[in-house]
This record gives structure tokens, sequence and C-alpha cells, in this order.
């Protein structure tokens, strides 16, 4: 029985450095294969701006999630009322969904008489920036609420209700207590939906498609150069991608461990 044990002990170990040793040399091979043409790349005018627009869409996007997320969250993790489950379900329908059928789900809203309308007052979603935007709040939107709702729902009521009986308005409440006890793992959801932000191609492929200096992102880039044979360009920008979402996952990684660190001693 013991020796099953080790020999599953061992089968298990060569399963995860099999893994380990795939995701690495998949990562090496682009990396290795963009360094050559980093240098170049860096001081190109295309790639500088998807880089621009990629980080300016991420943040905006991040920014309007956790606006939405937080009063969303509040109420399905605080109030008890008819369709919660409905509503819930609702939300995370578009994470088992292809990022193909949400872009396709907003270019048919977008295409619409009401889409036009907007059009007409100015807002311009479809083949434009914005749609980006758009896009990237479609697919990250559930996954932040989600996160955020998990956040609330292991905060202590008791503290809440306290907080009341000596005076606190319902405001002060959620400000003081709600989001001060969730402020890591606030700030780790908004790095994770920001780190799918600048990755995030398929919705905005189908809302605004891809066009060279106008709604360029990062992926946007690779995608443009890899089908007009720009093997060299494309790696670079794969390069810096990767580069930055593992900046900003062993930030995270940081952010989630302080954050055990600091909830084990409150205990």
């Amino acid at each position: 029985m013991k020796r099953r044990f080790q020999l599953f002990e061992w089968f298990a170990i060569g399963v995860l450095i099999l893994v380990t040793a795939f995701i690495t040399i998949s990562l090496l091979a682009v990396i290795l294969g963009g360094f050559s043409a980093l240098r170049e790349s860096l001081f190109s005018d295309e790639v500088q701006f998807a880089v621009k627009l990629s980080l300016a869409t991420a943040t905006i996007s991040t920014v309007v999630c956790m606006l939405l997320a937080l009063p969303c969250s509040y109420v399905l993790t605080r109030k008890r009322f008819p369709g919660r489950q409905l509503i819930e379900a609702i939300i995370e329908v578009p994470l088992s969904l292809p990022y193909l059928v949400l872009g396709l789900c907003l270019l048919i809203v977008f295409s619409s008489q009401a889409g036009q309308l907007l059009k007409a007052a100015g807002f311009r979603v479809v083949f434009d920036a914005a749609g980006i935007v758009i896009a990237q709040i479609m697919v990250n939107l559930p996954f932040v609420i989600k996160l955020v709702t998990s956040a609330f729902s292991e905060v202590d009521l008791r503290l809440e209700f306290i907080a009341g009986t000596l005076g606190a308005s319902r405001w002060k409440r959620f400000y003081t207590i709600t989001l001060g006890l969730c402020r890591n793992d606030l700030l780790s959801a908004c790095i994770l939906a920001w780190s799918r932000g600048l990755g995030e191609f398929g919705a905005t492929l189908m809302l605004v498609g891809v066009t060279r200096m106008v709604t360029e992102t990062l992926p946007a880039s690779i995608y443009l150069n890899i089908s007009t044979g720009d093997n060299d360009m494309a790696m670079a920008s794969a390069t810096i991608l990767i580069a930055i979402s593992m900046a900003t996952l062993i930030f995270s990684s940081r952010l989630e461990k302080k954050n055990k660190r600091v909830t084990r001693k409150e205990v």
C-alpha cells in the first residue's frame, strides 16, 4: 500500500514537472524570439500606440468595473429579495461564454437603433476605441462582481451591526468597515481585472475590429503582425505583454500573501 502511494506521488510530481516545463518552454519561445526585435519595437510608433491604448483602455474599464461591482456586490451580499438567485445566474452567464460571442452580442446591441442614437449623440462604439473599453467591461464585470461578492461575504455582519448601534450611518459602515476590511481583496480584484483587460482580444475583435493605429491594442498588434508575416514584431509585442502580465501577477501574489498574514495576526 505504501509503495503504491509512493508511485502515485512520483507520478504526480512528474506530471507537475511536465506541465511546468511546457508552460516555461512556451513562454521562453516567445520571449527569446522577440527579444532581438524588442529594442526596435520599443521605439516603433505602432507599438508605442498599442501600449498606450492598451494601458488606457484597461485602466478605464477596470475603474468602471469596480464602480459598478461595488454596489452590485453589496446588494447581493446584504439584501434578500425575490429573484436574487436568477440575477446571480444571469451575471455569471458571460463567464462561461466565449469572448467572441460576447463581442457579437455587443455588436448587435450597438448596431441597433439604440446604438445608432448613441452614435448620433457623439458616443461611437462600433469600430472605435471606446468600443474596446465596452468590450473589456463586458468581459470583466461579471468576474469582478464575483470577486467583490466573495470578499464582501467574508466580512462579519456583526461588525456592521455594532457600528450601526453606535450611530454610524449606512454609508459610513460601508466605507469604514466593509471596504476597510476588504481593501486588499478589492485591490487584488482591480489588478486581476486590469491584467485581463490588457490581454482581452476576442470581444474587442468582434466589436471594433483591428485597425492599425486606431483600435490597435497589444493583442491586436500581435494579430496584425502575424497576419502580415512580421513575426519578429509580433513576438516583441507579445514579450511586452508577457512582461506586464508577469509583473502584475507578482504584485497580486505578494498582495495576497500580505493579506493572509494580516488575517492570521487578526485571528
